[in-house]
């Protein structure tokens, strides 16, 4: 009978692996560039994220008339304008993609940003241009940056009539997934050691097996989930999510079912897959639902 139902657990996995989900190439979310600017209050301003490379995705530097993705009767054709007049020492170019950063102080490169760019802010009122003193690169799926400047600098360097450049941070909020992790880590264990206890698994040797296995399936499961989600983003995140949670019952169901029925006292076979089962889909289900309802946790 255990040979068998390894077996048959065995063949479910494969079954997986083989048949793998589909989807269309461009499908799902993309890797964005998030920039905030602080200091800058009294100025309007836009920004740009100049590329090493002609084009990305959609956008690419004006060649002709053919792909010009700004005329007369956009609002802001003047700025485009005058991005498009800019000449960067390094050869970088301007791929027809801005936005007015004034009131949000916040520029979002959503779909396909460039992987190695600068940032060039312009300035209409004064009619000059900030470029980043270096490129950067896009560090995780979505890339948070910081860029410091004060009217007073900006202003002072306008005076001076020299060029202003600027640095950005890496502004990704490690700490805040580094408490989530450790709140989904607590949280799923101590819900499938709830049911755990509803299942009247209760004896010590079973309830400390019980434990041990959680701590290594939950926290190999959640760091996975981590690494996946700030390297690849949420789609992919979701999938890992579903297809890690199911080869987890797998693994537990086969755990259970081959040690938790030696220790203490007897426990059907049907117990052990039942509790597996009920335990990980009581924690998936918690865990999708608190993702909708805190965003952050996840």
């Amino acid at each position: 009978m255990k040979k068998r139902l390894i077996s048959f657990l065995f063949c479910i996995v494969l079954l997986v692996t083989v048949f793998p989900i589909t989807a269309s190439a461009d499908m799902g979310p993309k890797p964005s560039v998030v920039i905030d600017f602080n200091g800058i209050s009294q100025q309007s301003y836009y920004v740009t994220l100049l590329s090493s490379r002609r084009s990305t995705g959609p956008y690419s530097a004006l060649a002709d008339d053919s792909n010009r993705r700004y005329n007369e009767s956009h609002e802001d054709y003047p700025i485009f304008l005058k991005f498009l007049e800019y000449q960067d020492k390094d050869g970088y170019y301007f791929l027809q993609y801005f936005q007015n950063c004034s009131e949000t102080h916040r520029f979002s490169w959503t779909y396909y940003p460039p992987s190695d760019f600068k940032i060039l802010i312009y300035f209409p009122d004064s009619d000059y241009f900030a470029i980043s003193a270096a490129a950067y690169e896009g560090y995780a799926f979505d890339s948070y940056f910081r860029v410091s400047l004060t009217d007073s600098e900006i202003s002072s360097v306008i005076e001076q009539g020299e060029t202003l450049s600027f640095s950005a941070q890496k502004s990704y909020d490690y700490s805040g997934e580094i408490i989530s992790l450790i709140a989904r880590i607590v949280l799923t264990i101590a819900v499938e050691l709830l049911i755990a206890l509803l299942f009247a698994f209760r004896k010590k040797k079973q309830f400390l097996f019980i434990v041990a296995v959680n701590l290594v399936t939950q926290i190999t499961l959640n760091v996975a989930l981590n690494l996946i989600n700030y390297s690849y983003g949420a789609m992919l995140f979701i999938l890992a999510y579903i297809l890690f949670e199911f080869l987890i019952f797998i693994v537990e169901a086969i755990l259970y079912t081959v040690f938790l029925r030696k220790l203490d006292v007897p426990v059907p076979i049907w117990k052990t897959i039942t509790y597996a089962l009920i335990a990980n889909a009581a924690s998936f289900v918690i865990g999708l639902a608190l993702a909708i309802v805190i965003p952050g946790i996840f």
